[in-house]
This record gives C-alpha cells, structure tokens and sequence, in this order.
C-alpha cells in the first residue's frame, strides 16, 4: 500500500490523476440524467474506465478514479454517500492491479487465455469491492438498503468493465507502453509490486474479503426483508453493517500485505 502515497512525489503521476479524474468526470456526467437510483448511482458506461486505469496507472489511476467519481456527483448526486462513492471507486481502480501484481501478472498485456481470463476475474472482484463498500456505507446512513444498492452497483460496474474495459486495454496498453507512462515505469523500484508469499497471502485475504463481505452481506440483508434490485426493506441493518464492515477492512489488510 506503500505505492499509494508514495507516488504523490513523482509529477509523471500526478500528471496522470489528474488525465484519469478528468476522462473518468467527462464521462460520467453526460450520463447523470439516467438514473437508477436517484441521488446515488446512474447508467455508467464510465465503469469500464477504473479497471483500465489500475492496470495503467496503478496508485495514479485508483486515485483519478475516485477523484473522478466525486467530481461527477457535483453534476447530480452529491450528498453524504459520496464519501463512501470516493473510497469505493479508489477501490474499483485499487483492487484490480494489486491483484494483477500480487499473483505474478506483470504488465497489462492482455492477450492470451491466461491474461483475459485474470482481467475478467479482476473486474469482478473490482467491481464487487465497489458495491461492497459503497452499499456499506449508504445502508449504515439509512438511504438506500445494502441489498439493493450492492447488487445493482456490482451489476452496473462489471458488464461496462468487462465489455469495454476488455477492448480499451488491449487497445490501449501498447501505447501508454510506448510513451513511456505505465506506472511500473515511472515510481522507484522500491515502490514496485515485489511478489512472493506474503503478496499473495494477501491478494487471497483480499479476494476472501470482498466475497465474504458482499455476499453474506447479501444473505443477511435478503433475511433481513431487503431484495435485490429493489428498495424493499429498511436500510440500516447493523448485522449488514457489521459483515461488511468486516470485509471493508480486509480488503486494506490484504492490499497493505501485497508488497
């Protein structure tokens, strides 16, 4: 987890949160009047974006992602739960290439069965990490109930980052490649993904996390009288909470052991 404030010291990155925000925000907000649930999520065709730059941009683009996010809720959805829709999306991007890296991908060179198939694993597991925590943390302030907005979030995440993310990275990867701004090329070795064990102990306690947290906190809510992609049912379910919670934090333990 190092590489995540680390990398605030290198202008190339920087540079580079900033081009992901923007793309990311100009994307979302054409797109806010479609709503799904008002004052929380819309159509996001954007969701293919945060995938592609974690294995882009690594730390640099989990940041633009949530930065990106927050920017577009001034457009149509900004309230308490953005905070919770700024770690959420830091996660959609964060997730994704601390796993690519922890189980020994190099490069985001996705071409082959191996690499497509760990590119579509990771976008769902990026995906879920969002919806776990966003859903959390609008379910514990009583908006929207945790079944509903996580599986909707899940849904509306992983279909635009599997079928436009898939085309965007393998049209993309050369040329970042080529000039030079893949963030494996740019941090300080010392920063850099370094594999071993522990990494991956700790991409399998990040995996573990995010089914856990999500689906038992699915389980819960649905025998709490919640249903998925419905409002039906309280929000504010302190046994959600608490699953979720749980694997909420998991997911920063496992990142923070992927060195």
């Amino acid at each position: 987890m190092k590489e995540v404030f680390s990398m605030w010291k290198h202008t190339k990155m920087v540079v580079l949160v900033a081009l992901c925000a923007g793309l990311y925000a100009a994307l979302l907000i054409p797109f806010k009047a479609i709503v799904v649930i008002p004052g929380i999520t819309e159509v996001r065709p954007a969701s293919a974006l945060p995938i592609v730059f974690g294995l882009l941009f690594g730390p640099a683009g989990a940041w633009g992602a949530a930065i990106g996010n927050l920017i577009g809720d001034f457009f149509g959805s900004l309230g308490a739960g953005s905070i919770f829709g700024f770690v959420g999306n830091f996660l959609f991007a964060y997730v994704p290439y601390k796993l690519w890296h922890s189980f020994g991908f190099k490069e985001p060179k996705v071409i082959g069965k191996k690499n497509v198939i760990m590119f579509i694993l990771i976008a769902i597991l990026g995906s879920m990490a969002c919806a776990l925590f966003i859903a959390w943390g609008v379910d514990l302030l009583g908006l929207v109930p945790f079944a509903a907005l996580g599986s909707i979030i899940t849904a509306n995440n992983t279909i635009p980052s599997i079928v436009l993310g898939l085309p965007l990275i393998i049209l993309l990867y050369p040329r970042v490649k080529k000039w030079d701004l893949l963030w494996t090329d740019i941090v300080d070795e010392s920063e850099l993904p370094q594999g071993g064990a522990k990494s991956r102990i700790g991409g399998y306690i990040m995996i573990a996390s995010i089914l856990f947290g999500l689906i038992a906190g699915l389980v819960t809510a649905l025998g709490g009288g919640q249903e998925m992609f419905s409002f039906a049912g309280e929000a504010k379910n302190m046994m959600v909470a608490v699953i979720a919670g749980i694997g909420s934090i998991g997911i920063l333990i496992g990142g923070a052991m992927q060195k």
